[in-house]
């Protein structure tokens, strides 16, 4: 998903600054979304001088890692992802998925600072152009996945995701209960110390990247 603001979703009311019910310190908010705005900006920008062949190379080793901790089968719901911005292309591992007979799900943006919806995907549905021109199922149910494989703009060293800034991900799974098992993959150089968690951020279970390396949640 795309917009940064960096927030967990809600606006702040009074008094205290209140993110989804979060007592947040501005000062300490406005500090961290500086350090995020510029790891974000340079993250993206190490991605996309990836070339193409090493880009190709590091995928097929992230999808191979990733079939060791997923293996996809009927009654199955896992959430993907549509690759933007230099992300790790996943759609024939998603396309493997499906023939396995899971149930593949993207992320739909219904409304700006709203949670997900999850829709159904297959490799011949149709699709159509969501917010900020992302491609999505046009016709496809919504579903609840149990499992979410998300893209890494960047990740520390405990497991916590650097998304692209709008808050999508951890405002959408705040809510899920039981909360899905949680993979992050992502390109090797990655990670970085920490992202300076805030009260709304949401670590993955493990993360997988594309050097074969996996980590897990303390």
């Amino acid at each position: 998903m795309t917009e940064n603001d960096d927030t967990g979703g809600s606006d702040p009311c009074m008094a205290h600054l209140l993110i989804d019910g979060h007592p947040v310190d501005p000062a300490t908010m406005r500090d961290v979304g500086r350090f995020r705005t510029s790891e974000r900006a340079r993250l993206m920008d190490a991605r996309r001088r990836i070339s193409t062949q090493k880009r190709a190379t590091m995928t097929t080793k992230l999808s191979e890692t990733l079939d060791t901790l997923v293996a996809p089968r009927p009654n199955m719901r896992i959430a993907a992802y549509w690759p933007i911005r230099g992300e790790p292309d996943l759609r024939d591992w998603m396309t493997r998925a499906h023939g396995a007979g899971a149930s593949v799900l993207l992320p739909v943006v219904i409304e700006k600072k709203a949670p997900l919806v999850f829709r159904l995907w297959s490799p011949e549905g149709a699709m159509e152009r969501g917010v900020w021109n992302i491609p999505v199922p046009a016709d496809g149910i919504e579903m609840i996945p149990d499992t979410v494989i998300s893209p890494l703009v960047g990740v520390d060293e405990a497991c916590f995701r650097l998304g692209n800034g709008g808050g999508y991900y951890d405002r959408t799974l705040a809510r899920l209960d039981p909360l899905p098992k949680l993979i992050g993959v992502g390109f090797a150089d990655c990670v970085i110390p920490t992202i300076f968690p805030m009260p709304w951020d949401i670590p993955m279970d493990e993360v997988v990247l594309a050097n074969g390396t996996v980590c897990h949640r303390s």
